[in-house]
């Protein structure tokens, strides 16, 4: 082995190690005791115990925040996803004048700092009365991924062969054929990376989700995790395992979603 092959290796090695660090110190936090916690080593606790789980599942209803976040950031996915295709094929196929304006527009829109705007948008929530509700944190959510979505979406499509699409409507298919049975199928790797995306940004979302719901029928993880703190100390061994429990939707959809998110991402990076 070459020398620079070696250190090749030896710097990955190093990068995942470091990367892979905080998920196991996460993983044996949550399955030691707690007074194990605050021992020395920490990571090398004399037995393993589920405790924190069975707290963190029956004392804190762990299973409603998660049950919010999956409504909240499914939802915000599915409406995200449907709007952002259809925006993103007509900015690359139609014919119309401004495009690159209202594309960077587009754009533009989700540059705002949300901390500047969550007291209009909860002056706005309340006079709808969508206060503490679903519709009242996807909508938010939704002006703030769209966008994203609809420029990963623009430049993923606009790397696509279109001829396949032009001769189906040689042989007479509508648009909407042509788009559903042709276009959408090649453009899934960019829809699947978009849509992983934007799930993960309403999963881990805070600010606006503590600002909007009142109480734990509506809280979504990340603000459940937050309230754990107790008035004199914090349970670590119990934001330990709920972290564990959120990090498993997402790991699944990665695992799951892993080689049609590297197409996506990559799309266009090689010329053939």
């Amino acid at each position: 082995m070459s020398g620079r092959r070696f250190a090749a290796l030896l710097g990955a090695a190093v990068v995942l190690g470091a990367s892979l660090f905080p998920v196991l110190w996460t993983l044996i936090g949550s399955l030691a005791p707690e007074e194990a916690l605050f021992r020395s080593p920490a990571l090398l606790p004399d037995r393993l115990v589920l405790d924190h789980y069975g707290d963190v599942l029956r004392e804190r209803a762990f299973l409603i925040p998660i049950r919010n976040s999956l409504v909240v950031a499914g939802a915000t996915t599915a409406l995200c996803l449907v709007i952002g295709v259809a925006a993103a094929y007509a900015l690359v196929r139609l014919r119309f004048r401004w495009k690159d304006v209202i594309l960077a527009a587009i754009l533009a829109v989700s540059m705002f700092p949300q901390i500047a705007i969550v007291s209009p948008l909860f002056l706005l929530l309340r006079g709808l009365g969508l206060i503490n509700s679903f519709p009242g944190l996807v909508l938010p959510y939704l002006s703030f991924t769209l966008p994203l979505t609809v420029w990963l979406l623009t430049s993923f499509l606009s790397q696509l062969p279109w001829d396949l699409e032009d001769a189906a409507f040689l042989d007479g298919a509508s648009r909407w054929r042509a788009f559903r049975e042709i276009v959408l199928p090649l453009a899934m790797p960019g829809v699947a990376s978009a849509g992983i995306l934007t799930f993960v940004y309403c999963w881990n979302e805070f600010l606006f989700a503590l600002a909007f719901t009142l109480g734990p029928d509506r809280q979504t993880v990340p603000v459940a995790i937050t309230l754990f703190r107790g008035r004199y100390q914090i349970p670590w061994g119990q934001v330990l395992a709920a972290s564990v429990l959120a990090s498993l939707p997402i790991v699944g959809l990665v695992i799951g979603f892993q080689r049609r998110i590297v197409r996506g991402l990559t799309a266009g990076a090689v010329k053939g």
